[in-house]
C-alpha cells in the first residue's frame, strides 16, 4: 500500500494551474492570515488582519474547508500554514476528530483501542499546497505506512513546515509516540510537491525529564539561531523554549516557562509584526472555561511581554470566538484582497 493519496480541492469550482512564484519580501507584505480549527466544526477556519491586532474570520466565521471532506477521521485539528521560498502556501493538519463517536462518525471513542494507543490516537497527516489560498492540492500521508517501524505509532499530531536552507528542502516536524508511550517531536524531509516523505522520521527533541511529554513544536529562525517553542507537560501544560544552531538537532533546553497563564495552554506559534523588530508568540489557552488565544510579544526572545487574550487587550477577534491551535502567515495586499473578495462573494 502506498503511504499517500493525492487529490485536488476545487474551492472556486475550477482547477487553476499555478506557476511557481518567488516569496514576496517583507516590505511587500501588508496583511496577516490566521488559520485555526474549532472544536464544534473540526474544520479549517481563516481570519484576516490588516494591522496584526484585529482579526476578522472569512466566510462569516464558517469553515473555509470542511474537515469531513479532507480527513479520513472526518475532522482536522492543529492547522499550520507556512510560505515557502517558491511563494506557495503549505498547510499541514492533524487528521483527527476527537468527538467522532458523539457525532455518529464511528462506533468507538478512538480510531483504535485507547488503552493501547492513547488519547486522540491517529495515524495520518493532511498536507495541502496552494499558490492562491483558494485552489489546493491535497495529500493524506499515512505515517504508519512509511515502514514497519511505524506500524504501531499512537499518534501523529500538530505537523508544521519549515524550510531547510542548507539542503534547499522542506521539513515537516510533528508530535509522535509509539503505542501509548511518551510524546516526542520528530521530523522528516518532504518533496517539493508536498505529497511524499523523502526521509524516514527522526527524533527532533525530547523533554529531558523521563516520561514527560513534549508536543506542539514551532520553529522560527532568527539570525543564525533556531528558536523552538513547544508544550511541556511537566506539571500543568505550558509553553517552553529551546534554541539551536541547527534546524533539526541539538536544541538546548531552557527551564523557564514562557507563557504567563495560570491555566493550561498549548499550540505555540511565532509570527513577526511586519516592518517591526517584534515577534508575537500566540498560543491556545484550552484550560480556561471558554478557551481562547493568548499572546506575548518579544524583540529579543528573552523577555516576553503579555498582551492578554483575544478581546481582553490589544488583540481583537471581531466575528469569531473559541479558536483552537492557530498559525499566522504574512500576505500582500493583493493576496488579502483576493481572498477576502472570494469569500465575501459566496
Amino acid at each position: 500500500m502506498k503511504p499517500f493519496i493525492t487529490f485536488f480541492i476545487m474551492l472556486a469550482g475550477i482547477v487553476v494551474v499555478a506557476l511557481a512564484q518567488k516569496l514576496p519580501a517583507e516590505n511587500e507584505m501588508s496583511a496577516y492570515l490566521m488559520v485555526f480549527h474549532k472544536d464544534d466544526t473540526h474544520s479549517l477556519h481563516m481570519a484576516l488582519s490588516r494591522d496584526g491586532y484585529t482579526f476578522t474570520a472569512l466566510n462569516d466565521g464558517k469553515p473555509v474547508i470542511a474537515g469531513d471532506t479532507i480527513a479520513e477521521q472526518k475532522g482536522i485539528r492543529d492547522p499550520h500554514i507556512f510560505r515557502g521560498p517558491d511563494g506557495a502556501f503549505y498547510l499541514a493538519m492533524t487528521d483527527l476528530h476527537i468527538f467522532a463517536q458523539r457525532e455518529g462518525l464511528r462506533d468507538t471513542e478512538w480510531e483504535r483501542d485507547g488503552s493501547l494507543y492513547g488519547w486522540g490516537n491517529n495515524r495520518c497527516l493532511v498536507l495541502m499546497k496552494s499558490y492562491d489560498l483558494i485552489n489546493w492540492k491535497r495529500t493524506n500521508l499515512h505515517m504508519d505506512n512509511l515502514s514497519d517501524k511505524y506500524k504501531e505509532i499512537g499518534c501523529a499530531w500538530a505537523p508544521e513546515t519549515i524550510y531547510d536552507e542548507s539542503k534547499n528542502k522542506l521539513i515537516i516536524y510533528y508530535t509522535m509516540r509509539f503505542g501509548n508511550g511518551q510524546n516526542r517531536l520528530y521530523y522528516f524531509y518532504v518533496n517539493d510537491d508536498y505529497d511524499t516523505a523523502e526521509t524516514m522520521p527522526e527524533l527532533l527533541f525530547e523533554y529531558p525529564k523521563k516520561g514527560v511529554a513534549a508536543i506542539d513544536g514551532d520553529i522560527t529562525k532568527i539570525g543564525d539561531k533556531y528558536h523552538m517553542f513547544y508544550v511541556s507537560h511537566d506539571g500543568q501544560a505550558g509553553i517552553k523554549h529551546a534554541v539551536s544552531d541547527k534546524i533539526n538537532s541539538d536544541y538546548t533546553y531552557l527551564p523557564e516557562w514562557v507563557d504567563p497563564e495560570p491555566k493550561a495552554c498549548e499550540a505555540p506559534n511565532v509570527w513577526k509584526r511586519i516592518g517591526e523588530n517584534k515577534w508575537v508568540l500566540m498560543y491556545d489557552c484550552y484550560g480556561i472555561a471558554r478557551h481562547n488565544f493568548g499572546f506575548v510579544e518579544t524583540s529579543d526572545f528573552v523577555n516576553f511581554t503579555p498582551l492578554g487574550h483575544f478581546n481582553e487587550g490589544p488583540m481583537k477577534s471581531t466575528n469569531f470566538t473559541s479558536p483552537k491551535h492557530g498559525a499566522v502567515v504574512h500576505l500582500t495586499a493583493e493576496e488579502a484582497d483576493r481572498l477576502e473578495k472570494h469569500w465575501n462573494n459566496r
